[in-house]
């Protein structure tokens, strides 16, 4: 096994939030992941109001604390992997992303055209439009997508025929991923999801994802 896919003993793990839903939004994971023996702890941030040039110092100063590993829903995850970039000696294991749409979203496309629906996405946009470049940290990530489509973001933009109602899997596909999954949860279900909960787990101890 190499030091890329070598079991992590690090059990502090930061939960974060995606654009319109409260830190609190992360507690039932937060609640499974102490179960499963880490320490838990959340980051709230201002997603839409104050978007990734708000959100990112913030996150460092917390990541730079010591050994972290990081569970991100929705934009949650676009911003954890900004701040990685920025900073790449930030001492940050792994990641697990749920349902964040890395290579840009569609249903926020969708929303930016209308002038009286692009405000919902506030300063967060570019970022979700665009995505994140294809990741080449030296932190392990990974991606847990929902394939039930039950969500608005389906009525804004074309997410295929693949998608958890936000986000398409596709958008979730980023070059450089450690691993993938899909599971069948909508976008908000990922972040009550057990399956997801022991995926996540696998992953921070063993570098894959796993059930």
């Amino acid at each position: 096994m190499d030091a890329r896919t070598a079991d992590s003993d690090t059990r502090k793990l930061l939960l974060i939030h995606g654009i319109w839903m409260p830190a609190l939004s992360m507690r039932w994971m937060s609640a499974r992941l102490a179960e499963a023996g880490f320490e838990p702890s959340l980051y709230a941030y201002a997603g839409a109001i104050g978007g990734p040039d708000a959100a990112v110092p913030g996150l460092v100063e917390r990541l730079a604390a010591g050994p972290t590993h990081v569970l991100a829903h929705s934009l949650g995850g676009l911003i954890t992997l900004s701040a990685l970039a920025a900073h790449p000696d930030l001492p940050v294991p792994r990641v697990v992303c749920l349902g964040s749409p890395l290579r840009g979203s569609a249903a926020a496309g969708g929303l930016a055209r209308h002038a009286w629906t692009a405000a919902a996405l506030g300063r967060s946009a570019d970022l979700l439009l665009h995505g994140c470049p294809p990741w080449c940290g030296r932190t392990q990530v990974a991606v847990i997508a929902g394939s039930t489509p039950h969500g608005l973001g389906r009525y804004f933009g074309d997410l295929g025929t693949d998608s958890d109602g936000t986000v398409a899997v596709a958008e979730t596909r980023l070059d450089g991923l450690r691993d993938h999954a899909v599971i069948a949860a909508s976008h908000t279900g990922l972040l009550f999801s057990a399956q997801a909960a022991r995926m996540a787990t696998a992953f921070f101890r063993h570098g894959r994802l796993g059930d």
